[in-house]
């Protein structure tokens, strides 16, 4: 270990240690030898250190614009000082003045080794190939050493991440992890500690630090935003249930999933504390220990999830015997045969918040965000927008049960829907065994049961099923039954069938598939599946296949040939069909927001208007809701929660949507903040973009998850979605003292002020959008401009490449739903995130 001493030389020289809280350099290796830990560091710039333990020390690179898991970028990585290995454990603030004065978070952590046939013995030689497996980063990386200059002092290394199955595009992973691995702070809540108040990382511009340690000062007298307290562990509450029909639902405004054969289940979750119920309300949470132990390691806020538990049998494939099987041996004993497994498919609750209104594709990328992480067993069930058909014959081409179709714009409800429909391949239900009939043959204990449902307030027999039992079936199954003989049957069965009939209270569940009902009502070719314990016996009922929902009574856009745009010739009605096909996109961020209306009902070219206040005449679809006014009266807003509601209004000439910051159920609570770049008449696109990047940045400082949209004109929009718990004063008051202390500190590039004279040269940075009535144009709108463009979301690696503000328009209709679903653009736009007490 002398040699490690030797090598912590210089790290000590550089500090003070009776002003920095960093530890002293004191050399000693970590159990296993192969640590490898990351620290976010705002020092004289932002940068990321990467450090892996090497010979008892750091061996330690500053990286420039952090890790990317982009395999085609590559970053500056400088070689630094060897740290101890206590500096693995260091999160705070090093005092300004001292040597790497800024706040440092523990960022990511974990082990790392060469790969097969490599060693670290290889750094001495200018390159190091080896595997992450942190919280964060992943897989294979490469480290090169460049050629030194002449003169030059620093040794320059390049990071690059290989390509596997961990790599993705872009800087997603440092836009999107924002919090420390060790405390889950951000870099401000960090910063606070030390400095009493949140400020803002990235202080090179101490123009701007100082502007907004001022506006803490005014919010501070003004109070600040209400915290909530820590949310309980979210108690059981009924699951929406699935109308069955005998088509798939065709078009746009459904999302279809695959319909698994197991268990419905609510998961409720906090941290390390799980519970797992029955659709009935009864606590299985001993029933599934790996499912219990896989969605505690996860650290989950807390939250209540809505799923499917299924096992998967020797060939993979999800089984409900399989899951029966489990059950019986009990605590979810597993065997290589049958595997547990959750598929999650909703989010009613997130800390502390009712989702349940919000739309159910809304719902959905909330919970693709919160499950984002996880790996087998627990899963997030894919969805497909319209292809429902598609989706159905490979279901049911593969053995499977059916598909479940959802309204991508349906609000969660407890009860039986038709806003939620099943289609299934086979014939499956379930029913009250009510007897048995003795079997001839040795060792088995009956032959058949005789099976009833509820009709009409009293049960009603349904035949028998003798098929489809396995051994341990048939033993469970009969003792079971033993428990429960009575004299009587519990429903009226002919002479017949009750011949050799021992008869049952009717308990137990057990779901059977068939062919079909015959005439007289009985199952024809029933064969046993399993029982069901999480079935209510009082509750099984006849599921009769109702036709497959309409999507509403058609809208009839009238003069489709009336040519809206002169310039590009496009149509009312080829506008009509861009909201009909873009509805499921555009409806997440539209629905339940009370909207402001551009309408040009003869065209761009001539009169157009803006309207907000409902007249009454745009449909049955298009509702509005009361809102009070400045002077204490009150005046009806226009809104909509369906596609309906969208092409009633594109009927009566509407072009552009422009929504509020605010839910129509809830005005008083701003959820979405909006920073419009507006530029002076001269300045380039490129300026605009790097503008938007910075404030992104900034943002990203402050623990704000923050995105880019094209407005469709010649500025973009970056976009912070919010949970709502802040007032529209304060709302409005961070918005506009973020503005201020940009343009304070770059007073040649920005401005706040919205005289046409301030801003000559510079970018508008429009925070007015987030006053309560304002608005701003909605992601997928239109707008009635030149061309017929549109607003699209856009990820950031994405608008370094743009040339402009309008690259689609409503003709582009395939481009914008195929791009709609790339990576760059899963979880656009939402973000489980408070705004921060500046």
């Amino acid at each position: 270990m002398a040699g490690a001493k030797d090598a912590l030389g210089e790290y000590n020289a550089k500090r003070d240690f009776k002003r920095t809280p960093e530890p002293a350099g004191e050399s000693k290796g970590s159990k296993h030898g192969n640590l490898f830990i990351v620290q976010k560091h705002d020092a004289t710039r932002l940068h990321w250190d990467l450090r892996l333990e090497v010979d008892g020390v750091l061996k330690s690179w500053a990286v420039t614009k952090g890790p990317s898991p982009d395999p085609d970028i590559k970053r500056l990585a400088v070689r630094t000082e060897d740290h101890p290995m206590s500096y693995a454990e260091f999160e705070g603030v090093i005092p300004k003045g001292e040597y790497g004065g800024g706040t440092v978070m523990l960022w990511d952590r974990g082990s790392w080794q060469p790969v097969e046939g490599k060693s670290a013995k290889d750094l001495d030689k200018g390159h190091l190939h080896f595997r992450l497996d942190g919280e964060r980063m992943k897989g294979e990386w490469l480290l090169i050493r460049l050629k030194k200059k002449a003169k030059e002092k620093r040794e320059n290394w390049l990071l690059r991440k290989l390509q596997d199955e961990t790599a993705e595009e872009g800087d997603a992973l440092v836009q999107r992890e924002l919090t420390s691995v060790l405390t889950g702070r951000s870099m401000a809540e960090i910063a606070a500690d030390k400095e009493g108040e949140y400020s803002l990382a990235g202080k090179k511009n101490g123009a701007f630090l100082a502007q907004m340690e001022k506006a803490s000062q005014r919010n501070a007298k003004k109070g600040t935003s209400k915290r909530r307290k820590p949310a309980p562990l979210p108690k059981y509450r009924k699951p929406q249930l699935a109308t069955l029909v005998n088509a798939v639902p065709a078009g746009n405004r459904w999302m279809h999933e695959i319909k698994f054969d197991g268990y419905r289940t609510l998961v409720a979750a906090k941290g390390d504390k799980v519970r797992i119920y029955t659709r009935n309300g009864k606590d299985w949470t001993d029933k599934f220990g790996p499912l219990v132990e896989a969605i505690a390691g996860l650290g989950l806020p807390a939250c209540l999830i809505d799923g499917e538990i299924v096992a998967y049998d020797a060939k993979d494939n999800p089984d409900f015997s399989s899951l029966q099987k489990v059950l019986k041996r009990g605590h979810g004993s597993q065997t290589g045969s049958d595997r547990l497994a959750l598929y999650a498919f909703d989010l009613l609750e997130l800390d502390g918040e009712d989702l349940t209104g919000l739309p159910n594709v809304e719902r959905k990328e909330r919970l693709e965000a919160l499950l984002g992480k996880a790996e087998a067993p627990i899963h997030v069930a894919e969805h497909v927008l319209g292809a429902g058909e598609k989706l159905y014959r490979a279901m049911c081409d593969a053995g499977q049960e059916g598909i479940i179709s959802k309204t991508v714009d349906g609000r969660y409800s407890s009860r039986r829907s038709k806003s939620w429909v099943k289609v299934k391949c086979t014939r499956r239900q379930e029913f009250v065994i009510i007897g048995w009939k003795k079997s001839s043959a040795k060792g088995r204990p009956f032959a058949s049961l005789l099976l009833a449902q509820h009709e009409g307030g009293e049960l009603v027999y349904k035949g028998n099923v003798g098929t489809g039992f396995a051994s341990d079936d048939l033993d469970s199954v009969s003792a079971s039954m033993k428990r429960l003989i009575r004299k009587t049957p519990a429903a009226h069965v002919d002479r017949t069938s009750s011949r050799g009939v021992t008869w049952i209270t009717p308990k137990l569940v057990a779901e059977i598939a068939f062919a079909e009902f015959t005439a007289d009502g009985n199952v024809r070719h029933a064969s046993f599946l399993g029982l069901r314990e999480d079935k209510d016996a009082a509750s099984v009922k006849p599921e009769k296949a109702k036709p497959g929902p309409g999507a509403g009574k058609p809208v009839e856009i009238s003069s489709r040939d009336r040519v809206i745009f002169p310039d590009s010739g496009q149509t009312k009605g080829e506008m009509a069909d861009y909201y009909e096909a873009l509805s499921p996109l555009m409806l997440p961020f539209a629905a339940r927001r009370p909207i402001s209306l551009v309408r040009c009902p003869q065209g761009r070219a001539k009169k157009c208007f803006f309207q907000k206040h409902d007249s009454g005449t745009f449909g049955d679809a298009v509702h509005h809701v009361p809102i009070r006014e400045k002077d204490g009266g009150h005046e009806d807003y226009l809104f909509v929660d369906d596609q309906r509601g969208l092409l009633q209004c594109v009927q009566m000439g509407t072009i552009e949507f422009h929504g509020w910051g605010a839910r129509s159920d809830d005005v008083e609570a701003p959820d979405r903040m909006i920073f419009d770049l507006d530029p002076d008449e001269g300045l380039g696109f490129d300026e605009v973009k790097k503008a938007a990047r910075d404030i992104h940045d900034k943002l990203a400082d402050l623990g704000l998850t923050s995105f880019a949209l094209l407005s469709g004109g010649k500025g973009v929009h970056v976009v912070v979605p919010l949970s709502t718990g802040h007032s529209w004063e304060q709302h409005k008051d961070f918005a506009k003292r973020f503005a201020e202390a940009l343009s304070l500190a770059e007073p040649e590039r920005f401005t706040a002020n919205m005289s046409k004279a301030k801003r000559k040269g510079r970018i508008f940075i429009d925070w007015l959008r987030n006053q309560r009535g304002s608005t701003a144009v909605l992601p997928y709108s239109a707008r009635a401009r030149s061309g017929a463009p549109v607003a699209i979301p856009i990820s950031w690696n994405e608008l370094k490449d743009m040339d402009h503000a309008h690259p689609y328009s409503i003709g582009d209709t395939t481009v914008l739903l195929d791009r709609s679903q790339t990576k760059a653009l899963q979880g656009w736009g939402f973000a489980d995130q408070r705004l921060p007490d500046l």
